[in-house]
């Protein structure tokens, strides 16, 4: 599957109490910069915004010839019974306007921690029957490719003896979060199978934006980067975080962005984007002028001096933070497992 080097996260479109109100005319700004500037692979979720995102996306998409942008939709690991797959999978296909999507991806392995998140209702999926009805679904045309979200190595290796192609893995894959690179990323390389990269900047850590760890929103602060026990705290991780060993990588990844004449941001992105087996860098973006950044930074190849450089300023916290590929859950509920 081809997807262009950066990707537009349109988790923010249709609005929602997660990155707060965003307009149609803000939505229909940015995507037609985004396929301007050639990002034009849209990527979003029934469960964003309780499906304004795909809504607010279709919308954004009218008028653009269909066959000139990649739409990927992700459906959640609770809706996989066969009927309910089917009838989830209509129903984005009606909220984004299309007769078929590019990427139709199981957002979390269908295991009870990854249902667990979505409801409380007590249902129990058949991992064998969803992908057969996930490969029905690409037989009639609806979904062109299959692909996974947040699978590691064993639930990717199942999702493989069931529907093979499976065309990406969609994975948090940043400076900050590299628990990929132990296990999972090199299995996509060897199978074949695309790296989709999201949080590549750390929900806007790695902009350089705060000024202190304590200045970052509560709402961002709920990964296993950060002490779970503090007052007000979201985190449902239970831990003490890695706040000394991020301080510091922070610190060193500004001391490189200074001596070599660019932001953090540009080079988290680049950094992500070169990265061997990642196929495309989702960006989140309100502003065509942060998109265009995007797709700046990307342009030229990363020196490998300077990707050596970014490596060590953080692989301390890499270590520190294991291969857990699961940021907001303790590593005994990884849900990625």
């Amino acid at each position: 599957m081809d997807l262009p080097k950066i990707g537009l996260g349109c988790w923010e479109l249709g609005g929602g109490d997660y990155w707060g109100p965003t307009s149609q005319a803000e939505a229909d700004a940015i995507v037609r910069e985004a396929v301007e500037l050639g990002v034009t692979y849209f990527d979003t979720a029934e469960a964003y915004n309780e499906g304004r995102s795909e809504e607010s996306l279709g919308i954004a998409l009218r008028g653009i010839p269909r066959e000139q942008v990649t739409i990927g939709t992700k459906i959640s690991p609770s809706n996989t019974e066969p009927a309910a797959l089917v009838a989830h999978c209509e129903a984005s296909l009606r909220r984004l306007g299309v007769e078929y999507v590019d990427l139709y991806m199981v957002h979390w392995p269908i295991t009870p921690d990854g249902i667990a998140h979505f409801t409380d209702a007590p249902v129990r999926p058949s991992v064998e029957a969803a992908f057969e009805t996930l490969c029905r679904l690409r037989e009639q045309g609806k979904v062109r490719h299959i692909g996974v979200s947040n699978f590691g190595v064993a639930r990717l290796a199942e999702a493989l003896s069931l529907a093979r192609p499976i065309a990406v893995n969609q994975l948090c894959y940043s400076l900050v979060s590299r628990a990929a690179e132990a296990q999972v990323l090199p299995r996509c390389r060897e199978a074949g199978v695309g790296v989709i990269a999201y949080m590549v900047l750390q929900q806007g850590l790695l902009t350089g934006r705060y000024a202190s760890l304590q200045d970052v929103p509560s709402m961002f602060r709920r990964t296993r980067h950060f002490d779970s026990r503090r007052p007000n705290s979201l985190a449902r991780h239970g831990g003490p975080g890695f706040e000394a060993e991020l301080t510091a990588a922070l610190s060193r990844l500004e001391a490189i962005a200074v001596e070599v004449g660019r932001s953090m941001a540009d080079l988290a992105t680049a950094w992500v984007a070169s990265t061997p087996g990642i196929a495309c860098a989702l960006v989140g973006s309100r502003s065509p002028r942060h998109l265009r950044s995007a797709v700046e930074a990307v342009r030229a190849p990363l020196p490998p001096q300077l990707r050596s450089a970014l490596d060590e300023a953080t692989r301390t916290l890499m270590e520190a933070m294991g291969p857990s590929l699961d940021f907001f859950q303790s590593p005994e509920s990884d849900r990625t497992l």
